[in-house]
């Protein structure tokens, strides 16, 4: 049996939400959780609670590379979970929307995954690790005045099970 400590990568863990309650969740199970916040978000609620964090934007390709650069120093060069929960939401009329705000749902809640797992592969692949993207119930069930973020999910919905399908020899997702 491995004693070899467990890292969870986890993406937008910021006050109050999913992320954050993940990170506190695996530190309980003695993982050793590292968080990600955007460079403006406070992180007091995370390093009161003894939390390994790191500044994050998924949309910029250097911000992930210098996070992946911080893990590999921190993790050895393994990943065993990485969770793309960061996203965004504007909610409005599917009539309303302007395209720039749609854009950025998509370059943060599809994108980003996208990149998080081009750039941390090669480290959940050395540790038979698990991938976990964070979806909604928009993706598959339409919610009032969240067309675009509806879009979002359902195109990481469907983005996630190719991956899954891919990555299935492999046993990460």
């Amino acid at each position: 049996m491995s004693t070899r400590k467990k890292f969870a990568l986890v993406t937008g863990c910021g006050q109050g939400g999913i992320g954050e309650a993940l990170v506190k969740v695996y530190a309980e199970q003695g993982l050793h959780p590292i968080a990600t916040l955007l460079p403006s978000e406070p992180s007091d609620h995370l390093s009161e609670a003894g939390i390994t964090f790191f500044t994050l934007d998924v949309t910029k390709e250097d911000s992930i590379q210098d996070l992946k650069h911080h893990v590999v120093g921190l993790t050895g060069g393994r990943l065993d979970i990485l969770v793309n929960n960061a996203g965004i939401c504007y909610t409005m009329t599917a009539i309303d929307t302007k395209v720039g705000a749609a854009s950025k749902m998509f370059d943060v809640n599809v994108l980003g995954p996208m990149r998080m797992v081009h750039h941390f592969h090669d480290l959940l692949i050395s540790a038979s690790g698990t991938i976990v993207n964070i979806g909604s119930v928009g993706g598959i069930v339409p919610y009032v005045y969240g067309s675009s973020y509806n879009a979002t999910k359902a195109a990481l919905h469907h983005w996630s099970n190719t991956l899954r399908v891919e990555m299935a020899p492999l046993r990460h997702v």
